[in-house]
Formats: structure tokens, C-alpha cells, sequence
């Protein structure tokens, strides 16, 4: 069998909301499997500006970035004409807060995209490697609202 390499990037694209944090997730395969928005790293594109683009596609989403918040990788397989091939899959994540945009303004490759808290979030994820991105997401923006003045 045939072994090829993916690179990909997405982000996690969070809002404060009534002082409460919530993070973006999209819904697949009939709307069953929540996860973080990805894709696939185009010819001249380096891993941020895919990350940007593939949060803006998926999620109607814009945001600004605030950093690297860790990679995970994977092997999947996919029929492909008369062969079956095996990926070895590498996404990028990084951390966005969220600056304008409609999660109804999603492509049709998603079947839904919605607000959770961070911590519904985390049950709705349905992949371990994405929960564990979310968990390092969370801690990366507490120092920035332990930074925030008293209002």
C-alpha cells in the first residue's frame, strides 16, 4: 500500500461572551462528529495563512491569530480508483479570537457550525488529539484575561 504525507492547518477561534469563553467547532458526516476547522496547506501558502483561510472557510469566522498551540498527526486510509492509499496526517493549530464573521456564513463542506463554551466544547470534540489541542488552547488564553484590568 501506498503511503503519502498531508500537511494541514486550522485553528480554534474563540469569543468572550458575557465574560464566559466560546470556541467554534463545525459539525461532519451528517452532522454527527463535531471537531476544529482544518484543511489542507495550498502550493504557496505557508501554515498560518491556511490556518486563517481554512477557519474563515469552515466557519464563516474571522480572527486574528495569537499563536502556535500545537500540532497532532495521524494515519488514515482512502479508497482511491483502484488503489487504497495510506496518509500520514500532520495539522498545525493555532489560537484566533474571533473578529467578525456569522457561523451561518460556513461552506457547504461543513454541515453546521456553532458557538459552545469551552467546556461543552470539550465534550462535543470527537477526537481525543482535538481535545487535547482545545485543553492547551484554554490555558493559552487565561493569561491574556488574567491580564485584563478589573472592570
Amino acid at each position: 500500500m501506498r503511503t503519502e504525507r498531508q500537511i494541514s492547518s486550522g485553528g480554534v477561534i474563540f469569543r468572550r461572551s458575557n465574560r464566559k469563553i466560546e470556541v467554534a467547532l463545525i459539525a461532519v458526516k451528517g452532522g454527527t462528529v463535531w471537531g476544529l476547522p482544518k484543511g489542507l496547506v495550498e502550493k504557496g501558502e505557508n501554515l498560518a495563512r491556511t490556518a486563517h483561510r481554512e477557519v474563515k472557510e469552515e466557519t464563516g469566522l474571522d480572527g486574528k491569530i495569537l499563536g502556535k498551540i500545537d500540532s497532532i498527526h495521524y494515519f488514515y486510509a482512502h479508497k482511491e480508483e483502484s488503489e487504497t492509499v495510506r496518509y500520514f496526517k500532520i495539522v498545525y493549530f493555532f489560537l484566533m479570537e474571533c473578529t467578525g464573521g456569522d457561523v451561518a456564513d460556513h461552506d457547504e463542506e461543513v454541515d453546521d457550525c456553532r458557538w459552545f463554551s469551552i467546556g461543552e466544547a470539550a465534550r462535543k470534540l470527537a477526537y481525543e488529539d482535538e481535545k487535547r489541542i482545545l485543553k492547551k488552547a484554554r490555558e493559552m488564553i487565561r493569561p491574556a484575561r488574567s491580564r485584563r484590568a478589573p472592570q
